[in-house]
């Protein structure tokens, strides 16, 4: 493939896949919203949910706070993931065309390195959404520290050290990335490979846009995003954990040492709790929220671009 053709990309192509990939990004964060609260919840040590597990850190917060509960930190969730979401499918999309084919015509590499710097970007540009959205999340009611989205933002701004505290938990957030979007992408479009040209008849249906072309069904989708976040999950989980611990680290005096960088941090979340309590405490609830949410994601995303006839379908030899 020339080089014109993998840099061509057209402004309205661009547009149309910011909008898709920031539309998948809020359905999916919003299907698992009350997971993913419980989920930091868990991660941080609340002192309010020690010796809770997913149901009954469920059950906790429905008691205590009520239904809505469940969404906390949720409407800043939606104000980093849209532009989070829009910008590392766009940026998968962008980069997966300039290394089609470096690495050979069946070689799959090209997909997990785009998959990782899409990652990289998209974290890079939206961290400090998440750095507050956790903290909202991890409020409890009645014990409020922040009113909002740009209480926070100041707050965090002005008595924790700038800009730098809103960043905290970068550095695990970067290096955990590039396994965690790498392998999703690429178990996605491996997999999805793998359906077109091995099940074409149980998973996939003729693409509108492309004669000879096929697409996945909604269910082969739905799968193929769901194991292809396990995958990911199940590798980057223990820095996931790191990066809520530092973001949340100023929130108490009994936890301000988890504020010190991610590699002491690591160290004293394994000498303190171990492995399965420490560095993967909530992986349960992780696996609960994490398979949906990446399968509503990749689905989401594959439709809107159907809809938007950016989806030509996979052709592939078969034999």
């Amino acid at each position: 493939m020339s080089l014109e053709m993998k840099t061509e990309y057209k402004l309205e192509d661009i547009c149309k896949n910011l909008l898709c990939g920031g539309l998948a990004g809020m359905l999916s964060k919003t299907t698992v919203a009350p997971l993913d609260r419980v989920k930091i919840l868990l991660q941080a040590h609340s002192k309010h949910h020690r010796s809770h597990g997913v149901v009954k850190g469920l059950g906790h917060i429905i008691t205590k706070e009520g239904p809505l509960a469940l969404y906390k930190g949720n409407g800043a969730q939606m104000v980093r993931i849209f532009p989070y979401a829009a910008i590392q499918f766009t940026s998968f999309e962008m980069y997966k065309r300039y290394l089609d084919g470096v690495f050979g015509p069946t070689s799959h590499i090209d997909k997990f390195l785009a998959g990782a710097g899409a990652g990289l970007t998209s974290v890079a540009m939206t961290y400090p959404l998440d750095t507050i959205r956790a903290r909202l999340a991890f409020q409890i009611s009645g014990e409020h520290v922040y009113k909002g989205i740009v209480d926070a933002a100041v707050t965090i701004f002005r008595d924790e050290g700038g800009v730098r505290a809103l960043y905290r938990g970068f550095a695990p957030t970067l290096t955990g990335m590039v396994p965690y979007a790498g392998l999703s992408f690429f178990c996605f479009e491996y997999l999805k490979f793998g359906c077109t040209k091995y099940l074409p008849s149980w998973t996939c249906n003729p693409c509108e846009q492309n004669t000879g072309g096929l697409v996945l069904s909604v269910p082969a989708k739905l799968a193929c995003g769901g194991l292809a976040g396990a995958a990911a999950q199940s590798v980057s989980y223990p820095l996931d954990v790191t990066r809520r611990r530092m973001q949340l680290a100023m929130m108490n005096p009994d936890t301000r040492h988890y504020a010190d960088g991610m590699f002491s941090t690591l160290r004293k979340i394994y000498a303190e709790h171990g492995i399965v309590r420490g560095l993967y405490r909530g992986m349960s609830i992780n696996y609960m929220r994490a398979i949906p949410m990446v399968a509503v994601s990749f689905s989401a995303y594959e439709l809107c671009k159907q809809l938007l006839h950016l989806d030509t379908g996979i052709k592939v030899s078969v034999g």
